[in-house]
């Protein structure tokens, strides 16, 4: 009987660990999508999850470091450094979730070898989105990135650019609707499918799948070895997750566990 008290007593304490509720930042669009069904998980496994959506990529991560969300799951790791390398927020990966080969897009052009001497091509404008936008067209042979120029390359890295493209950076919420305006544009994956666009089959052409920008699951650094952030972790790394982005994605989103 004792031992039949105690296990009932460990439960509840593990159960009491969770009984808080978890708010989770996301960025509209699949990530929103994604973590309502890491919710249903979680709740089945005792774990409350409140989304918090954000239309921008800079307030969740500033909302994660003022304590107004316990979690967010929106960007990759080198935007995340890149914001931490700028501030003394203490935010830190704990987990990998999905990574999706972003793209560029033209509404005028079918192919990059179409672009004309002298096209505007428009990219993100915080540095490590702007740097996909250029490694793309770097790997294309559209533009030659200094060396050592990576997951920080910015237009002033451009050693040599023969067709003269012309470059724009505007906020990444903002791009797809630059896709009449410009020639090129360069659009992160959630929001091209905000507007619309099918990364696997609109993009004139998109990045590896091998590169550095799988998308994680952050949280300040006080919190990382908390055991709300396991169960979080548990959830959204679980089979139905995973299926649920192989039926709804189809390709443009992919599970990275």
């Amino acid at each position: 009987m004792r031992r039949i008290v105690l296990s009932l007593v460990a439960l509840a304490f593990s159960s009491a660990a969770y009984a808080e509720t978890i708010r989770v930042g996301v960025t509209s669009g699949p990530h929103a999508e994604i973590i309502d069904v890491v919710k249903k998980v979680a709740a089945e496994r005792g774990l409350d999850i409140k989304p918090v959506e954000f239309s921008d990529y800079v307030f969740p991560n500033e909302a994660l470091a003022r304590k107004e969300l316990d979690a967010n799951s929106f960007q990759h790791e080198p935007y995340l450094l890149n914001q931490t390398a700028k501030s003394n927020w203490k935010i830190v990966k704990v987990a990998s979730t999905i990574l999706s080969p972003q793209g560029v897009y033209s509404k005028k052009y079918k192919t990059l070898a179409d672009l004309p001497q002298g096209a505007t091509v428009a990219i993100a404008n915080d540095p490590s989105n702007g740097a996909r936008g250029l490694l793309i067209l770097a790997t294309q042979g559209l533009i030659k990135l200094k060396d050592g120029a990576s997951v920080t390359a910015s237009v002033a890295d451009i050693i040599d650019n023969p067709k003269k493209l012309k470059f724009v950076e505007l906020d990444a919420a903002q791009l797809p609707r630059s896709l009449g305006d410009v020639d090129l544009v360069s659009i992160n994956n959630n929001y091209a499918v905000q507007a619309g666009l099918s990364p696997s089959r609109d993009a004139i052409a998109r990045e590896s799948v091998d590169g550095p920008w799988v998308n994680i699951l952050a949280v300040r650094e006080e919190d990382k070895d908390k055991p709300w952030v396991k169960a979080l972790i548990g959830a959204y790394h679980s089979d139905p997750v995973k299926q649920f982005i192989e039926t709804r994605f189809k390709g443009t989103y992919l599970a990275s566990w």
